[in-house]
């Protein structure tokens, strides 16, 4: 694993890991700051396609969920929907991969990170979303078309051995509630972040795991 000093803003960040990189058991996806200042807190590991990813409802009724309404506490609302009610959370909670078993179902701006990190097209984005106070560094504004770009990280360019697949459905569940029966979504194909039904069948809206490791 290779590391990098950077300097954003006046900050220092040491041994951040190279987006992309192997890391705790899946993929470096980017730093979180828990306390929405720009000093990391954790790095966000992404968990292997090949068994980190399936297609889950969110839940099987369309009814709410208490202790799953934030936008950062993955851990939290993932623990809070460990029961066969949630099949997305149920299967990420119930990983173990590279001897790591703290796998969970990632908030909307922990997803919103992978994303930005890790998008895996040229595709323009959407410009209605992108705005993240838990980043590092935290990011006051939305989107533009061209930032973020498509990912450096060859294995997560679209079609690569890691990428967060946009075909047949570029659609990622997050842990974070909207209202009784909705729950946000992510769009791998263009950024934008959107409440769907949980029960949702019609549509292969897809769960990936992620893990935090903290700097």
């Amino acid at each position: 694993m290779s590391g990098i000093m950077l300097n954003i803003a006046g900050a220092t960040y040491s041994s951040v890991p190279v987006v992309g990189s192997a890391l705790g058991g899946g993929f470096f996806a980017g730093q979180i700051s828990t306390t929405a200042n720009s000093v990391a807190t954790h790095n966000l590991v992404v968990g292997p396609v090949s068994s980190a990813q399936g297609v889950y409802q969110w839940k099987t009724t369309n009814t709410s969920t208490a202790g799953t309404s934030s936008t950062i506490d993955g851990p939290t609302n993932s623990s809070n929907m460990n029961d066969a009610t949630h099949p997305a959370a149920q299967f990420c909670e119930g990983l173990t991969i590279g001897g790591f078993s703290d796998w969970y179902m990632p908030a909307s701006l922990e997803l919103e990170i992978c994303y930005y990190n890790l998008k895996p097209t040229t595709q323009n984005n959407s410009t209605s979303t992108g705005t993240n106070a838990y980043s590092v560094p935290a990011r006051a504004s939305n989107y533009t078309t061209g930032d973020p770009a498509q990912t450096s990280a060859a294995d997560f360019k679209d079609t690569g051995a890691e990428d967060y697949t946009t075909s047949p459905f570029s659609f990622y569940w997050s842990s974070t509630e909207s209202g009784a029966s909705y729950a946000i979504f992510k769009a791998f194909n263009g950024g934008s972040s959107s409440p769907f039904f949980k029960d949702n069948t019609s549509y292969s809206i897809k769960v990936r795991a992620v893990r935090r490791v903290a700097v």
